[in-house]
C-alpha cells in the first residue's frame, strides 16, 4: 500500500479512503475486473459511491500508472493490477484475460515504421484463443 500513497501523492492526489477501497479492491481481485465489476462490489461496503466516481478512479490510477487498462473486446473497460512486465491470453468466448510471463515476448522487435513514427511505451502481446475451462464445456 506504500507504494501506492506514495504515486497518489506524487501525482498530486489525496489519497482517499474511497480511493484505497477501491485500490484495495482491485488488488485483491484474481482477473481483470471491469468499473462494474469493480463499483457493484465496492458499493456492498461504500453503499453511497457513484459508479462515475469509481470510473474517473480507476482511469486516474491508470494515468498515473499505478494500475493499468488491458485490452478488451467488449464495450466495458478492463483493469490490471498488475504493472509489471507480462502479457495476456485473451478468451474469445468467456472473455476471460489470464495473465502470463514469457522473456522471449517482453522483446518483440517493433516494425522499423512503427519505431520511428510513433513514441513507443510498452509492448504487450495478446494472445486469443478458447481457454481450457470454454473448451471443456464444448467437449461435454
Amino acid at each position: 500500500m506504500k507504494p501506492f500513497i506514495e504515486r497518489c501523492r506524487q501525482a498530486g492526489l489525496k489519497v482517499t479512503p474511497q480511493r484505497m477501497a477501491i485500490y484495495n479492491l482491485l488488488m485483491s481481485s484474481t482477473d481483470h475486473p471491469s468499473a462494474d465489476w469493480i463499483y457493484r462490489k465496492i458499493t456492498s461496503t461504500w453503499p453511497t459511491i457513484s459508479f462515475d466516481t469509481v470510473n474517473r478512479t480507476l482511469l486516474t490510477f491508470a494515468e498515473i500508472g499505478v494500475i493499468d487498462m488491458v485490452e478488451s473486446y467488449s464495450l466495458s473497460r478492463r483493469f490490471d493490477p498488475c504493472v509489471g512486465n507480462h502479457h495476456h491470453f485473451h478468451c474469445v468466448r468467456c472473455g476471460q484475460i489470464i495473465d502470463f510471463c514469457d522473456a522471449t515476448l517482453d522483446n518483440v522487435p517493433l516494425p522499423t515504421h512503427i519505431g520511428n513514427t510513433f513514441t513507443v511505451t510498452g509492448t504487450r502481446v495478446v494472445i486469443s484463443g478458447v481457454c481450457s475451462e470454454c473448451a471443456e464445456q464444448k467437449a461435454s
